[in-house]
């Protein structure tokens, strides 16, 4: 396709979701939910039609020699469309954010001035090869009242592209406008720059994926962007740790799923604890497929560990793969996350109050964990049902984003015929 064609292409579906977004925006409750359960049965009566789809994209993807990592994130079960169902379910039964006054007061002169929540209009979402997003973010944008333009990466295209017929016309026949959920089927990258710059058509950006992905979008977009961050995750054993505690933290964070973003990728033990912690603490990572990357004190404790350079420290590995360094006291765990982190989820395990009070104070990441695995940084786990992303920004939206992310406000005022004087 011509690059015209393309831009044809990308701004005649950004235009249908902008159409839509306009009756989304007031759209009744019951409808949105009824549509979302719609959605929810279709994907679970057409799993077969969309498991070969995904078939195809895996065997693309294994042929062309992907990841470990990223086949994970790609392939498609009959119980991970049951999850996505589920999903629907759960954010279809959430409190509806539309509408919410969020505050409201009287002013001298009598008018009552109030803030109530509105939909952002039209969302873009460019990711990479993660299927299950086509279904989190047409769910949650659909019961936010917001339209959305779809972007996958092309190793998911056909998954994408199953899953999204099945769910928009699920939701067109319950009453959703159509247009509501637009998916860009052009493998060309020439499209994600077409998107960025559609300050027309879209209100609001949304990358999900890689570095590389993510820099990308930051940096052309004139589209106003939410940035979904990069997850160099850590997990500090402090020398309070409750030791049996720390290794079931560690196992689960590195490897309950290893290619997301919420995994840990780097392992920081006090020098207090290391010798009683690491040797076992490693061995049940060997034995999970773990690669083990150290420091020269790492090294003396687990012989077959591998040096870790500078670039270990950095590094989201989203594989079987654990940077591990040997600390010699909190200060330096928490110079080190400092230096390395990317403000997405960190951990301490201790059962030292003081040491837990200054970690979450002194951490600054989107979640910030004492005794729990990095994994549970998860809009589904922290009860919103599905989430579009986890924001590792400031402005706007931080954390995994529900319903009430996907959402700005607006000032109602209601007088009596007051005029300014």
């Amino acid at each position: 396709m011509s690059e015209d064609g393309v831009r044809e292409t990308v701004i005649a579906k950004a235009a249908r979701a902008k159409e839509a977004a306009r009756r989304l925006a007031y759209l009744p409750t019951n409808v949105k939910n009824e549509a979302l359960l719609a959605m929810a049965r279709s994907l679970e009566e057409r799993t077969p039609f969309i498991l070969e789809a995904n078939a195809q994209d895996v065997e693309a993807g294994r042929a062309k020699g992907l990841s470990r990592a990223l086949i994970d994130r790609l392939l498609l079960t009959e119980a991970r469309i049951a999850e996505m169902a589920e999903g629907l379910r759960v954010v279809a039964g959430l409190p509806d954010p539309v509408g919410e006054i969020v505050s409201m007061w009287t002013r001298p002169n009598g008018l009552l001035v109030g803030r109530m929540r509105v939909p952002l209009g039209v969302i873009g979402i460019i990711y990479e090869a993660r299927p299950n997003v086509t279904v989190d973010a047409a769910g949650l944008c659909l019961k936010a009242g917001n339209a959305v333009v779809l972007r996958g990466g092309s190793e998911a295209l056909n998954s994408n592209l199953a899953i999204t017929r099945v769910i928009a016309k699920a939701a067109t026949a319950a009453g959703v406008p159509d247009g509501a959920i637009e998916f860009i089927d052009v493998t060309d990258r020439a499209a994600v720059n077409v998107m960025l710059r559609l300050n027309d058509y879209l209100d609001v950006l949304i990358p999900r994926g890689g570095a590389g992905l993510i820099k990308t979008v930051v940096e052309n977009a004139t589209v106003p962007v939410i940035e979904t961050g990069v997850g160099n995750c850590h997990v500090y054993v402090d020398k309070d740790a409750d030791l049996a505690m720390a290794e079931a933290v560690v196992i689960n964070a590195k490897c309950q799923r290893p290619g997301v973003c919420n995994a840990a990728e780097t392992l920081l033990v006090h020098q207090d604890v290391a010798e009683a912690f690491l040797p076992s603490a490693a061995e049940k990572l060997r034995e999970r497929g773990v690669t083990i990357r150290g420091c020269p004190r790492t090294q003396e404790l687990v012989p077959w560990a591998e040096p870790a350079t500078e670039e270990d420290w950095a590094t989201e590995y989203l594989d079987l793969i654990l940077a591990v360094r040997v600390v010699a006291s909190l200060d330096e765990a928490l110079d080190h996350i400092y230096r390395y982190g990317t403000k997405h989820s960190e951990a301490i395990v201790t059962n030292n109050y003081s040491s837990a009070r200054r970690f979450v104070t002194e951490v600054d990441a989107a979640a910030v964990y004492v005794n729990a695995s990095t994994r549970f940084t998860d809009g589904g786990q922290f009860g919103f049902g599905a989430e579009i992303g986890i924001s590792t920004q400031k402005l706007h939206a931080r954390g995994p984003m529900g319903l009430k992310e996907l959402t700005t406000t607006k000032f109602v005022i209601f007088g009596e015929g007051q005029v300014r004087q």
